[in-house]
């Protein structure tokens, strides 16, 4: 498959999982407003707002992922994907089937993270 088109399906599956997960923060914000407005004495207070706060986070993860998609995209337009930004190199298609919004070859990216 190109590179375009698996970018082009994991955007759309990128953008379906923001859309449940975004339907997922409404529910539990709209059930925190059917609850005790008193988080301190209401025994599922605590758990309302973790589910929030972790339904929070996979929104802006998923979000942060969308942006790399399109990034990949536009490398795709511009003719410079598949190639490190760091080093310059070829990124290996392994890497890039395993991670297609890949911007680093494993290398750069081991380096990156020291």
């Amino acid at each position: 498959m190109d590179p375009r088109s698996r970018l082009e399906e994991e955007r759309a599956r990128t953008l379906r999982r923001l859309a449940d997960l975004t339907d997922d923060f409404a529910s539990v914000v709209a059930a925190s407003r059917d609850t005790n407005a008193d988080d301190e004495h209401d025994p599922e207070g605590a758990t309302i707002a973790f589910e929030r706060s972790q339904t929070d986070a996979l929104i802006r993860q998923a979000r942060r992922h969308l942006d790399e998609i399109d990034a990949a995209l536009a490398r795709v337009a511009n003719g410079t994907y598949g190639v490190c930004e760091g080093c310059g190199q070829s990124i290996a298609t392994a890497r890039l089937e395993a991670r297609p919004s890949a911007r680093t070859c494993i290398g750069c990216a081991a380096a990156a993270a020291r």
